[in-house]
């Protein structure tokens, strides 16, 4: 598939937007363009490569924890406590109430998203083509924020934890009142105050994970299209300045849903007032 490029760029580059999915009910992988229902389908590329950065972001971050030195750091202590500052600064200046959990989870989704976005730096033949040659998997995308299912699974998440603070801190009463009586405080536009507070409610979490999805979907889409389209000689001039910008983006995305993640649970957490 990856060789048929030079011949047939359109059939390279949709191989390359393929996940390696499996069917739940019979546990076999579908073959690229084979019809299956969707629901039964899971994107195994993306949960494997979601797992292992997140096994890889802990475990690195556990072993600096054990063997932290209190005198003169060496350099990867030195830029995991940066990270630590630039998080616990931002937590600071936008959360508004005292949570231990914030910014741990701020930590996590910073990290983790950043690695995530950080795969659609790895040349994109390398992996698909071990994958390929080795293991005789149809196909491999190796960017899970990429992939919608795990943008909108940890905006979920997200989601999840905005009910769960919005209902300890307020009460079920307190969340009741903030989805029928704003922004108009009259019984008599409850249904109406209704509507508008579920749709913005909703809003949040897809918007979270749709954002993400977007941004990184098209710089991958971007390294694709100049892989396909043009011979190896002339690739470098095209794909190392947008890899030097994209790394901008890379960051930026990681910064976004983070920043995003800690004003929705601050908002969460403010007291109703009546």
């Amino acid at each position: 598939m990856i060789l048929e490029k030079i011949s047939n760029p359109q059939k390279y580059i949709s191989h390359h937007l393929n996940h390696l999915q499996i069917d739940l009910r019979n546990f076999q992988i579908i073959k690229p363009g084979t019809m299956s229902s969707y629901f039964w389908v899971i994107n195994i590329d993306s949960i494997i490569f979601s797992l292992i950065l997140g096994c890889f972001f802990l475990s690195v971050f556990y072993i600096v924890g054990k063997t932290i030195h209190i005198g003169i750091p060496n350099k990867l202590q030195a830029g995991i406590e940066l990270v630590f500052e630039f998080i616990n600064s931002n937590v600071k200046s936008m959360y508004v109430g005292k949570n231990t959990l914030i910014a741990p989870l701020s930590l996590t989704v910073f990290v983790w998203v950043f690695l995530m976005n950080l795969m659609d730096l790895v040349p994109i033949d390398f992996i698909p083509l071990i994958s390929e040659k080795f293991f005789k998997l149809p196909a491999m995308r190796i960017v899970p924020s990429a992939d919608i299912n795990i943008t909108l699974s940890m905006s979920l998440g997200v989601f999840f934890l905005i009910v769960f603070y919005t209902i300890k801190i307020k009460g079920f009463i307190g969340f009741l009142k903030e989805l029928t009586l704003q922004p108009f405080n009259h019984p008599i536009f409850s249904i109406f105050n209704f509507i508008l507070e579920i749709v913005a409610l909703v809003s949040k979490p897809i918007s979270l994970g749709l954002r993400l999805f977007g941004n990184m979907y098209a710089g991958e889409m971007i390294f694709i299209l100049i892989s396909g389209f043009l011979p190896w000689w002339l690739q470098c001039f095209l794909n190392v300045p947008w890899a030097i910008f994209h790394i901008l983006i890379i960051f930026l995305q990681a910064f976004i849903f983070m920043v995003l993640t800690i004003v929705y649970l601050s908002i969460a957490s403010q007291s109703h007032k009546s």
